[in-house]
């Protein structure tokens, strides 16, 4: 049984899909075409409001533009159209989702060098400014700005000085980031982000969002090894007649619209990262008190997801755990880790302290009724 009191169904801890707003929800209760005019006039307009959300306009040239699929799709979209035929991308790895990129450019044959961290280490950006100055055949770096295999945040903006001084291109992974993290396109000397619609911006899935800058984006010409994943060719499109390519999601794009509007309302990345933080803040106090110990040293750990290290206890078990709470009406992640034991648990969405609050409570009554001690952690499972 979920029994929320307010009506949202289940609550999802999770790094998205995420809880939404009702209003969310019913802006897709509105049937248009795609080539409808009000439709057209939907997406310029949200295509102006993420500009404006990331610090810059057309006006300072920069893009933004939408890509029918999962925020992944967005990932390989620009990984599969940006990097320069005979280029070699530089992916900087300390996550599952840095490895999903260097999945990405084998399938896709691209030449690529990779430079891996432990997965609770940061991009170590002096070693990136020695890489490219060693290796001159590399064209694009990509770098993830908050891992969500740990919650772990990464000093992109320090990265983008150091790609942009070398004369590379700089892609970034905000997928979970973007809308909550404040991050200034310009001031990061990023030329592509991609984020999805359905994290901290608070819509729902079907499409992923690129910001470009323009000037890079007119560089790709040419380099696009897929037809539906051309960004260039999508961009081209969408100024052309404010149309897309291949059949949209019309509905998701009308909710985020809304979303936009609610993120407005509420101060905007600013306003929403004071939220995130509270509801943060509530989680690692009170998993603290329970006894849980958190895998990242708190100068790396982000607002976005928290691991937690599993009790260190034999009657644990992460799927009985998963069970109980989720008979609640409370969604959590597992664990993502190569080498630790970990459940993950996110802040974001349309969930507010009380709810976090809920959640550790909740979490306290299903320990006790499965007989987990919180002893600490051991010494081989901690970070």
């Amino acid at each position: 049984m979920t029994n929320p009191s307010d009506g949202r169904g289940k609550l999802l801890f999770t790094p998205g899909p995420l809880t939404t707003s009702r209003a969310v929800k019913e802006a897709m209760l509105q049937d248009l075409g795609s080539r409808d005019t009000a439709f057209i006039d939907t997406v310029r307009r949200i295509r102006q409001r993420l500009l404006t959300l990331a610090g810059v306009s057309q006006e300072r040239g920069y893009e933004a533009l939408l890509m029918q699929g999962s925020g992944t799709f967005g990932l390989e979209a620009v990984v599969s159209s940006t990097v320069p035929r005979g280029g070699r991308l530089l992916v900087l790895v300390n996550g599952a989702y840095g490895e999903r990129i260097v999945q990405m450019t084998g399938v896709l044959g691209i030449d690529t060098r990779v430079v891996r961290y432990a997965e609770n280490t940061p991009l170590d950006v002096a070693e990136v400014r020695q890489v490219l100055a060693e290796d001159p055949a590399i064209t694009n770096v990509s770098a993830v700005h908050c891992e969500t295999t740990t919650g772990l945040l990464n000093p992109v903006e320090e990265l983008g000085a150091v790609v942009r001084e070398a004369g590379r291109y700089f892609f970034v992974d905000a997928m979970s980031s973007f809308g909550a993290i404040p991050l200034d396109l310009e001031a990061a000397c990023i030329d592509f982000l991609v984020t999805s619609a359905n994290k901290c911006l608070e819509g729902v899935p079907g499409f992923s969002i690129v910001l470009a800058r323009r000037e890079a984006l007119l560089a790709t010409e040419g380099a696009a090894r897929a037809l539906s994943l051309d960004v260039q060719a999508q961009w081209r499109g969408l100024e052309a007649n404010g149309q897309f390519r291949f059949t949209p999601p019309t509905h998701t794009i009308l909710a985020l619209e809304q979303a936009l509007q609610e993120l407005e309302k509420e101060g905007g990345m600013a306003g929403r990262a004071a939220r995130y933080r509270a509801n943060h803040a509530a989680l690692i106090d009170g998993m603290r008190r329970l006894g849980f110990q958190v895998y990242l040293r708190p100068e790396h750990q982000s607002y976005i997801i928290t691991s937690f290290h599993y009790p260190d206890d034999p009657r644990f078990s992460f799927g009985v755990f998963y069970e109980r709470l989720n008979e609640k009406g409370l969604v959590i992640y597992p664990g993502k880790l190569t080498h630790a034991d970990c459940f993950r648990i996110g802040t974001i969405g349309q969930i507010f302290t009380q709810d976090v609050e809920r959640l550790v409570a909740a979490v306290g009554q299903v320990l006790e009724e499965m007989g987990v001690s919180m002893a600490a952690p051991s010494p081989a499972s901690s970070s």
